[in-house]
């Protein structure tokens, strides 16, 4: 690392707490809109509007996959805004004021059925979606460029994580609960919609409001067209094997949430059991969060990231036991992928973080913004495609929609199908980003990521190359 960032690193102040604090608050949002549309939203379609399994999922992929295309957009045009306050700030106000509506729209349960209703949600899907592209890519940017110290990074990822498991469970485990609070209603599924907008608004004002105090450090350059994002993402290896190793395991995990509600109601027999489910998915993140940060530390990152993907590996395999040995197994095997989650949640965050520093050391370029929109286009894209891929599931073994007055009895062979798509498809596909991790590199003596240095211990550092110019040594600007 050049001595004159060292330096700079050394001497830089700690963010006010209220940063901190307010900057993880968008983690609201962000953890409930990740997580509500992927636990309940194909259930839905196919349970409660009588929408085909096939065409459910392409109505919650198709909208998703829009998100390749614009966050990058918003990213670019994010770094270029020259708006009043700031190049992030006044985009979080508009996402703030958009998605919360267009959440309520989603679950508002209009009185079609079939293609109809699955064109009406993809289509508010699709405007929700932009919305929260507006939010995301600017927000996840900002760590960044409010320091330039790992471990001032690590404090704020670790309000951002806080914030994230909280609107994990809350959302995640009373989102269902309302849903089927009079048995799967489609007016149970609005009060649910209003009662999760209210949660997203308090995240996404919050964020803007608080982050009116924090300083400009750094200011990411964007590239002009998404042509030159993923030619800058090519030139970077390690983000490279970063990203694909986060978008195989979020489809992992979207398959499973996925398939969370289908598994509570047919292979458990009831589907108010998602509730304790979920609970025990997302109980142990808080719990088990600082944890993962120890051996962080202790270990290595890449080390810790290896933990606890073979760990959610073995808990998944052994979820597809539970036909045979019952539920009790099932919510062990639970309990084992939640704490797996905890760290998939903060650990590949951390080494994204270090990860877009250690690029700025070597080209003396900011592209923060850049390398996150295409990050964050990579995680919702796989987040979406995962209810895509259960529904294929639901869809080749003969899954049988219904409305919420008519329930449909379903063949052996679609109940089978839930338990191997909610078990044995997240397996598989977490085995094949052991590779992909393997493949990243860490390079030792760069004092993060290797158990050796006094910072966060967040993630490996690149070694900048002796042509590299190093970054701007200006003080820290206050908006």
């Amino acid at each position: 690392m050049p001595e004159d960032l060292r330096a700079d690193r050394a001497q830089a102040p700690e963010l006010p707490r209220r940063v901190r604090i307010g900057y993880g608050l968008g983690s609201l949002c962000t953890g409930t809109f990740s997580t509500v549309p992927g636990l309940i939203l194909l259930y839905y379609l196919t349970n409660i509007l009588a929408v085909p399994p096939a065409l459910a999922g392409a109505a919650v992929f198709l909208p998703k996959a829009w998100d390749v295309l614009i966050n990058p957009l918003v990213g670019a045009v994010s770094d270029r805004s020259r708006l009043r306050g700031g190049p992030r700030r006044p985009f979080l106000l508009i996402g703030a004021c958009t998605l919360p509506p267009l959440f309520v729209l989603l679950f508002a349960a209009p009185p079609l059925r079939g293609a109809a209703a699955a064109g009406y949600v993809a289509v508010v899907f699709v405007l929700a979606a932009t919305g929260y592209a507006v939010f995301q890519v600017p927000y996840v940017t900002m760590p960044a460029e409010m320091t330039e110290d790992p471990a001032e990074r690590g404090r704020i990822l670790g309000w951002r994580v806080g914030f994230l498991g909280v609107a994990i469970l809350l959302s995640g485990a009373l989102a269902p609960a309302v849903a089927h609070g009079d048995g799967g209603s489609p007016a149970s599924y609005r009060v649910m919609g209003i009662g999760v907008a209210v949660l997203l608004a308090l995240g996404m004002f919050g964020t803007w409001f608080t982050t009116r105090w924090a300083p400009e450090v750094a200011r990411s350059e964007s590239e002009p067209s998404l042509r030159a994002q993923l030619a800058a993402a090519r030139s970077h290896q390690p983000f490279l094997y970063l990203a694909g190793m986060w978008t195989l395991q979020a489809l992992a995990v979207g398959v499973m949430l996925a398939g969370v509600q289908y598994f509570a109601t047919y292979t458990l027999g009831s589907p108010t059991a998602v509730t304790p489910l979920f609970a025990c998915l997302i109980g142990p993140l808080v719990l088990v969060m600082p944890l993962w940060n120890r051996v962080s530390r202790r270990w290595g990152v890449k080390s810790a990231q290896w933990g606890a993907s073979l760990l959610f590996l073995a808990g998944a395999l052994l979820l597809a036991l539970t036909p045979v040995a019952g539920s009790g197994l099932g919510y062990v095997a639970v309990v084992l992928v939640g704490i797996a989650y905890a760290g998939l949640q903060l650990l590949p965050l951390t080494m994204l973080a270090d990860t877009l520093a250690a690029d700025a050391a070597r080209t003396g370029k900011r592209r923060a913004a850049t390398f996150t929109g295409l990050w964050t286009a990579a995680e919702t894209f796989a987040f979406a495609l995962g209810a895509g891929v259960f529904a294929l599931v639901l869809t080749l073994t003969g899954f049988v929609s219904s409305d919420a007055d008519h329930r449909a009895a379903q063949p052996e062979a679609a109940l089978t199908g839930i338990t191997l798509g909610m078990t044995v498809v997240p397996a598989l596909l977490t085995a094949a980003s052991l590779w992909l991790l393997h493949r990243y590199r860490e390079i030792p003596g760069t004092g993060t990521g290797t158990g050796t240095g006094t910072g966060s211990g967040t993630g490996p550092e690149i070694v900048p190359a002796p042509s590299a110019s190093s970054p701007s040594s200006e003080p820290p600007r206050r908006k």
